[in-house]
């Protein structure tokens, strides 16, 4: 059981956490056993991404001020907290395939730029290409477009070095 201090210094860490985090997803894990909730949590953890099981007093003065307030009508029952500062699809996808094949795990809602999403809308976040995906297909992108312009610009001389080999050897054949 915590003390005064301790909860008033746990809501103030999660304040911080819920501002600076890209996205707040709320879960029910009612009914999941210790050993599959370490595994979802080293999951996330494998990525970077933070999840805490929080009394729903805590979570409702904690998200005050913060897009995460947007989720107060869900706060009943049982609830972790997922919040990833970097990534929003990342966790959705996480929490989506962990869902897939334990379906205690069940996603309330989530809170993203402002916005509330559904658990829909989470499955639609969730097909989206991760941060660390789209900036490889933009690095592949940036890199095939001066390739292909120096691919061009280069094959009007190596025509013109052809053509002149060829009237050469035409020449030395005369």
């Amino acid at each position: 059981m915590l003390n005064i201090s301790q909860k008033k210094e746990q809501v103030k860490r999660l304040a911080k956490e819920f501002l600076e985090s890209e996205i707040s997803i709320l879960v029910d894990y009612k009914g999941l056993d210790v050993l599959k909730m370490t595994d979802l949590r080293a999951q996330l953890r494998n990525e970077g991404i933070h999840m805490e099981v929080v009394k729903n007093t805590l979570l409702d003065r904690a998200s005050e001020g913060t897009d995460a307030a947007l989720m107060k009508d869900f706060y009943k029952g049982p609830n972790a907290i997922v919040l990833s500062k970097k990534d929003p699809v990342t966790p959705a996808k996480i929490l989506l395939n962990f869902a897939k094949v334990n379906d205690k795990l069940e996603i309330k809602a989530a809170a993203l730029s402002g916005k509330l999403l559904n658990p829909e809308e989470i499955k639609q976040l969730a097909t989206l290409l991760s941060r660390e995906e789209l900036l490889g297909k933009l690095v592949y992108t940036l890199n095939a477009v001066p390739t292909s312009l120096v691919t061009v610009l280069s094959a009007v001389p190596r025509s013109f070095v052809n053509v002149l080999n060829a009237i050469k050897d035409q020449k030395e054949a005369a």
